[in-house]
């Protein structure tokens, strides 16, 4: 079922220029932090004057006289003892409290920042009073408003009245020439942030609104619900006051947007009749002629119009009419033209007659990447995905899509990528119109060849084995394992692009097969606290320890989880009596309880 949104922007003209002076306007100058100097701070060990603390172990030996004699020897073996400790490794140098360095708690840096700090520096910065904003257009011969802020209605300014008429009317009103076209453009530039965003299919609702076609995407944001909470309050941080709501139709979703009593409307499917009855005539986005036949017939509401016959309804009120109310309930299709997004390299081929085999599809291909690799080299870029579109003579599309591991535009490398697709496209009857998109690209520079014209060895790019691959089996089953900076074993790893560089690993004895989670062991015998089980069970077979060794103690990283304060693993190696190697570890340390409840795990199995 179709699910069309409309967004509505009630003063879009007058909210834009609102921003616009907000980020043109100067910015107060950031204050100053002053931090208080403690004159006084009390009994200290620390000398004010600097020196070391008295009887501390570095500074016993400088100690060798009373008075200024040992004054002066202390203030002389301190830049000595000082040159010791730069020379010495991070790990042998003296923790701070032996050097008689005194450290103190700071405050949170975040404690204060919601709420007193933002207040005290707005409170120096001027309230600027706005005053009420009016737009004037050109309509007809004479100039009128065309738009108004709530505190210009509020004043008695409405759309539609004379301009003198207005500054007559309220005297200090600020009056400003209307920009439809930046209007425009702005509504375009949120139609393109949408197709990119929200949906594929967005398309302008001239002159204060848009439409998105949500059928199949809702999913993907949460639900409806969800992604209208998502798109109101990305309107509001944006400054913009946003009406949304969603339909089977989008003759349904703009009237309830425009006048329905709520910010956010949602008509299940089915209801867009009881939703629209009660709305005016004019949501179904008549001309004034319409409107006027309608004022003058006596029809209010929609509600009014369908008990009537559609004969003398079109008779009276004209056919459009009659079609915009069919498109609003859904008896007549409406489609929307969407916005392409002209930043996509595509181009199109149409053939003179309908194909549907293997190989005459396979031309089409090597045509439309032969077009599409002249695009990319005017722009200088490399396709990351290809997008294929094809139209059969009944209406029908079949896509299919292609991903390569780094920017290209050689097109037998991407042919044969594509080719591994025909076998997923159902020509039916026959396609007629082919078009190819690349909507992932990258920059693609031209590559040095000196090197290699000078026969010196280079490595061998294995980007095009893992495309070949990857399109065979799917780009999800091939990676590569990058290490982490973590002591926990199933946390030391993740998986990544299979061409990037996997870095430098730790010099651990790791498993080869390390489990991506702990498998538990029964009726393990083992010595307390640090010696490796003798016997265990695991998978329902028995296993008799014949070495082992071991144990290396992990801790676990308790800035993630309170549970990970105090845990303790530790891990053995080993050899059982038909020669396999296993990974196992203890939760605990046989002494604490809180360490862990001294529960045995499989983690993995060596070579």
């Amino acid at each position: 079922m179709r699910r069309v949104v409309s967004l509505f922007l009630p003063f879009l003209a007058i909210e834009r220029l609102r921003r616009q002076d907000r980020f043109a306007a100067p910015r107060p100058e950031p204050r100053v932090l002053q931090l208080p100097v403690d004159d006084n701070p009390g009994a200290c060990s620390v000398p004010r004057g600097g020196g070391w603390r008295p009887g501390a172990r570095w500074a016993r030996q400088a100690q060798s006289g009373s008075g200024k004699g040992a004054a002066a020897a202390g203030a002389s073996s301190r830049s000595d003892v000082e040159r010791q400790i730069a020379g010495l490794p991070l790990h042998a140098k003296p923790p701070m409290r032996e050097l008689g360095r005194r450290s103190e708690m700071a405050e949170h840096p975040f404690k204060r920042m919601a709420s007193s700090a933002a207040s005290e520096q707005m409170r120096d910065v001027p309230q600027v009073a706005v005053a009420p904003l009016a737009l004037i257009g050109k309509v007809g011969r004479r100039d009128e408003i065309v738009a108004a802020c709530p505190a210009a209605r509020a004043l008695g300014i409405h759309v539609g009245m004379a301009a003198t008429y207005a500054r007559a009317l309220v005297s200090d009103l600020d009056f400003r020439p209307a920009e439809p076209e930046a209007d425009a453009a702005l509504l375009d530039r949120l139609a393109l942030f949408g197709i990119r965003r929200w949906s594929p299919i967005v398309a302008v609702s001239p002159p204060d609104g848009i439409w998105l076609d949500l059928t199949g995407a809702a999913h993907l944001h949460g639900g409806e619900e969800r992604f209208c909470q998502r798109l109101q309050s990305f309107c509001r941080r944006a400054g913009f006051t946003a009406r949304i709501a969603i339909a089977d139709t989008p003759g349904a979703a703009h009237a309830l947007a425009r006048y329905g009593r709520h910010d956010i409307a949602i008509i299940p499917h089915g209801g867009v009749l009881k939703a629209l009855s009660p709305l005016p005539v004019a949501a179904l986005r008549l001309e004034s002629g319409a409107l006027a036949a309608a004022r003058k017939f006596g029809f209010e509401t929609i509600a009014d119009l369908l008990p009537v016959a559609r004969g003398p309804l079109a008779r009276r009120l004209g056919l459009a009419t009659i079609d915009r109310l069919d498109q609003a309930l859904g008896g007549n299709a409406e489609p929307i033209t969407p916005r392409e997004d002209v930043v996509i390299p595509a181009v199109e081929r149409r053939v003179l007659e309908p194909i549907g085999t293997a190989e005459a599809i396979a031309q089409v291909m090597h045509d439309l990447l032969k077009d599409l690799a002249e695009v990319l080299q005017r722009r200088g870029l490399g396709a990351r995905s290809l997008r294929l579109i094809a139209l059969r003579i009944d209406g029908g599309e079949q896509v299919v899509a292609i991903g390569t591991s780094r920017p290209s535009r050689e097109v037998p490398h991407l042919l044969r990528l594509l080719k591994l697709r025909i076998e997923r496209i159902d020509p039916g009857m026959g396609l007629e119109q082919f078009r190819l998109l690349a909507p992932h690209t990258e920059p693609l520079d031209a590559e040095n060849l000196g090197a290699i014209l000078a026969g010196e060895s280079t490595l061998r790019d294995p980007a095009r084995l893992v495309d070949v691959v990857a399109g065979r089996i799917g780009p999800g089953a091939v990676f590569r394992i990058a290490p982490v900076e973590s002591h926990v074993p199933e946390r030391a790893v993740r998986p990544t692009r299979p061409i990037e560089t996997a870095g430098s690993w730790p010099a651990w004895q790791r498993p080869v097969r390390l489990f991506a989670r702990p498998e538990p062991l029964s009726r393990v015998i083992a010595l307390l606290p640090d010696q490796p089980p003798r016997r265990f069970e695991w998978r329902g077979r028995s296993y008799k320890v014949v070495a082992g060794d071991g144990p290396e103690r992990i801790h676990g990283e308790w800035w993630r989880r309170n549970a990970e304060v105090w845990a303790v693993r530790d891990y053995y190696r080993v050899e059982d009596e038909e020669g396999g190697r296993y990974w196992v570890f203890r939760r605990g340390d046989g002494v604490a309880s809180e360490t862990g409840d001294l529960s045995w795990w499989m983690h993995g199995v060596f070579a």
